[in-house]
């Protein structure tokens, strides 16, 4: 569990099913995914969550704010092969009722601190949709550097996709 001054980082309970399905369910939430989640493939996300903290003893937290969750934040492993992989991403996902209070931020950089320090480890990197200025406005404000040259073609998505076209931002462990 990790916290922030407003913020709970914390495993799945069963009580965030719900939410989160709606949350998935939401398309403002995932204007910029291929599509939304039924409750079936939400609660799909959530067991594969739960096995990656139980694989690599790290995943995507559920966040909770006063209370009541939010969303997501945290670390997972890309299930798809490009010019970056294999690594460690850095990822959000907060119902519309949690934006603009800067819980992104704040849940992103305490994650990125238990990367850097309980893990170890030397980079992370996030991407998104071209279009998604919201997410890229997070990275840059966790200190995250787009990587021009690193920008790609996400494999899942097909061709002639509006959401096929992705950036690239990363981060490596601060000196000392």
């Amino acid at each position: 569990m990790l916290e922030t001054e407003r913020l709970s980082l914390r495993r799945w309970r069963e009580s965030d099913r719900e939410p989160f399905a709606a949350l998935n369910a939401d398309p403002e939430v995932m204007e910029h995914f291929p599509a939304l989640l039924s409750r079936d493939e939400s609660d799909a996300l959530v067991g594969r969550i739960e096995e990656g903290f139980e694989e690599r003893g790290f995943g995507l937290w559920a966040v909770e704010a006063e209370g009541a969750f939010i969303g997501f934040t945290g670390l997972t492993v890309p299930r798809f092969t490009a010019g970056f992989t294999p690594c460690v991403e850095i990822g959000w996902r907060l119902a519309r009722r949690a934006w603009g209070y800067g819980y992104a931020t704040e849940a992103a950089t305490a994650a990125l601190g238990d990367a850097f320090g309980r893990l170890g480890l030397e980079e992370v990197v996030s991407f998104t949709a071209v279009q998604n200025l919201r997410s890229q406005a997070v990275m840059r404000r966790i200190g995250m550097s787009r990587d021009l040259a690193g920008d790609f073609d996400h494999p899942v998505l097909p061709e002639g996709s509006p959401l096929r076209r992705h950036v690239l931002y990363r981060i490596r462990r601060p000196a000392g």
